[in-house]
């Protein structure tokens, strides 16, 4: 509990008196005696505000949220007292986020229910927890202010950015590929898998006619030949110090994650199985192929709170905890930011995952380097950064050349195209049959 400006202003006006008193302007006893009210006022405010029910406090907070859309907070108080509450109050959400809307100042009359929202912007994710609310309230003749908690702890899970894949759902997989810039060429030849018996129709070619179906029916029957499903695909993810980068306000470990998932209902929607591996050090954490309406759920689940991390990336260590864990052959994908120092590790891991599996590893390009080498200017530091900017790109695509060279499926991408990019190559694979 502590005093408020009104009982400060009031000590104050007791020390004026106390002035006056001292040089004889007022009698002694008028200063015992305001000291006396002062005293019987303060005790009496103190205890009608110590016997003061705290205000229940109910939180409205979903469970699972997006990262990046604005969060809508509702907050529902209930006064338990037989007075209105005067009362400032404070949500304990986590503190690093944007918010708008907190602190309040609030008067709840007796007897009535208040319902009041305010707006946060989640700029992370994983676990975030509501420790509570703080209320600040003040006594009935406002000489004092206390502060309390209220209101049960919660918690809420950031996840990746959900909202362009609610935005595919009532799409078809061409346009919903299309949605995230997938350029897809016009297709060429059939699928793998026989799905089923139709009609003869103009154009189809010979191969696709069934002559004992024909026989039988007494007219022309072809068959009906889809990709082939039930394919798996593992999302190689690396968490190491790489991912740190930044472009367009978010990690370069955010966009890979973010194109991963695009690539992941993709494929779900195909009717394929898609893992995840994810790897940091030496720490990893697995997650067997899903297929299936909740295998989008699972990946969430599994990756909303990875995060990377200053430690260097041990690729041949991922790619020997990979091949232990999966054996049926799939669609591998890395996305990482490959350097030259990586040349002789990468080699030797794509080099073991390839003996089972199709590997496709994507080189992360940073923004920034791309700006620096084409700003080349007239000032010194300038040229300087350019040009250093500039041999770096020829080292890292030299090193890239090299691994084309050795058949590594290897693509250099910016940020911006990736989720495109991998879309596009995982269709391109799965319509020609190399799975």
């Amino acid at each position: 509990m502590r005093p408020a400006s009104a009982l400060l202003w009031l000590l104050l006006g007791w020390t004026g008196l106390g002035v006056l008193a001292a040089i004889g302007w007022l009698p002694l006893i008028a200063w015992f005696a305001a000291a006396a009210l002062i005293g019987v006022l303060a005790a009496v405010d103190a205890w009608r505000l110590r016997a003061e029910p705290s205000p229940l406090v109910q939180r409205e907070l979903p469970p699972v949220v997006p990262l990046g859309p604005e969060l809508v907070v509702w907050l529902r108080l209930r006064p338990r007292g037989k007075r209105p509450v005067a009362f400032e109050l404070h949500d304990l959400h986590p503190g690093d986020w944007p918010v708008r809307g907190m602190p309040r100042r609030l008067v709840l009359p007796p007897g009535r229910e208040l319902a009041l929202d305010y707006a946060l912007t989640p700029n992370g994710r994983g676990r975030f927890d509501f420790t509570g609310c703080h209320l600040r309230l003040r006594s009935p003749w406002r000489l004092w202010t206390q502060r309390r908690t209220a209101g049960d702890p919660a918690s809420l899970r950031v996840y990746p950015n959900f909202a362009p894949l609610a935005r595919m759902a009532g799409l078809s997989v061409e346009v919903a590929s299309r949605s995230v810039g997938a350029r897809l060429q016009r297709r060429r030849g059939e699928g793998t898998e026989f799905h089923e018996l139709r009609d003869y129709r103009i154009g189809d070619s010979l191969r696709k006619i069934d002559w004992k179906a024909t026989a039988r029916a007494s007219r022309l029957v072809s068959r009906e030949y889809r990709d082939e499903r039930n394919q798996q695909v593992v999302l190689l993810l690396d968490c190491g110090r790489r991912m740190l980068a930044q472009d367009d306000r978010l990690a370069h470990f955010d966009h890979v994650l973010n194109a991963s998932l695009a690539l992941a209902y993709i494929a779900l929607r195909q009717g394929d199985s898609v893992g995840m591996l994810a790897c940091a050090g030496e720490d990893l954490r697995w997650l067997p192929p899903q297929q299936g309406s909740g295998g989008m759920d699972m990946l969430l689940g599994a990756g909303y709170d990875l995060q990377p991390r200053p430690v260097a990336t041990d690729y041949l260590a991922a790619a020997s905890a990979l091949q232990s864990r999966q054996q049926r052959r799939a669609f591998v994908v890395l996305v990482t930011n490959v350097r030259d120092e990586d040349d002789q590790e990468l080699r030797m891991a794509v080099r073991l995952l390839s003996r089972r599996h199709l590997v496709l590893v994507v080189s992360l390009r940073e923004l920034a380097l791309d700006q620096a080498a084409a700003h080349v200017g007239e000032e010194v530091d300038t040229a300087i950064r350019a040009a250093a900017a500039m041999d770096y790109l020829a080292q890292r695509d030299a090193m890239h050349d090299a691994l084309r060279r050795e058949g590594v499926a290897m693509l250099d991408v910016r940020c911006h195209e990736l989720s495109g990019v991998l879309v596009e190559r995982y269709l391109a694979v799965k319509r020609a049959g190399r799975l």
